[in-house]
């Protein structure tokens, strides 16, 4: 099952990717993707080591962003590919069958070579601007999600389409309305003053499309 509220790890003056794993699993998250980009493939492996104890202990998911043989040495739940990432179906063959595995998509072209290489769910973004990620992609706004879901409809292309990218609270219902399947946040949790409150806030919005 695909979760509709995912995680996406980063560091900041307070949490380590470890410790924003650790609170966002004690607020409720079930789906942590550990995303990191300025450290070598060593540290990495066993980052994901650690994360993956600490998501077996909350029984939330662990994903993998990039590093496939990384996500299959762990035994992680996932891996997430970027838009310069090896193909899904490249991929499939070093995690798996069993492998969940997701890919990043910022047009309607992006989600049907997905859809069409195997892909279990597909995050689609940028939403609005984030600082999150360098080499950002065009902004895709309300309007942006809309036109793309409605084509995917008529294409019959059913995978979970989760909404990333500068997302905030009071962004949650207007997107769900689009036709998502749930939402990809990272600032919005670790910059939180109240995570515990904000996440359940998160799920109460999505839970009520």
């Amino acid at each position: 099952m695909i979760e509709k509220l995912h995680f996406i790890t980063q560091e900041n003056e307070i949490y380590t990717h470890l410790r924003s794993i650790t609170a966002a699993c004690e607020a409720g998250i079930k789906w942590v993707q550990l995303r990191i980009k300025d450290k070598d493939e060593d540290e990495i492996l066993e980052l994901a080591q650690l994360a993956r104890e600490i998501c077996d202990e909350y029984g939330a998911k662990l994903i993998i962003n990039d590093y496939p043989e990384i996500a299959k040495r762990v035994n992680a739940d996932g891996l997430h590919l970027g838009k310069e990432d090896m193909p899904v179906d490249k991929a499939r063959k070093i995690v798996g069958d069993e492998m969940i595995i997701g890919a990043t998509a910022n047009t309607l072209e992006d989600i049907i070579k997905h859809a069409e290489n195997g892909a279990d769910y597909i995050g689609l973004g940028p939403f609005r601007y984030t600082n999150t990620k360098k080499n950002l992609s065009p902004v895709l706004g309300l309007e942006g999600y809309e036109n793309i879901l409605s084509e995917c409809g008529k294409l019959g292309i059913d995978v979970p389409i989760i909404a990333i990218g500068g997302i905030e609270t009071s962004d949650v219902t207007a997107l769900m309305g689009t036709g998502i399947h749930g939402i990809a946040v990272s600032g919005l949790i670790v910059n939180s003053g109240d995570m515990g409150g904000d996440v359940k806030k998160i799920n109460n919005l999505i839970k009520k499309k």
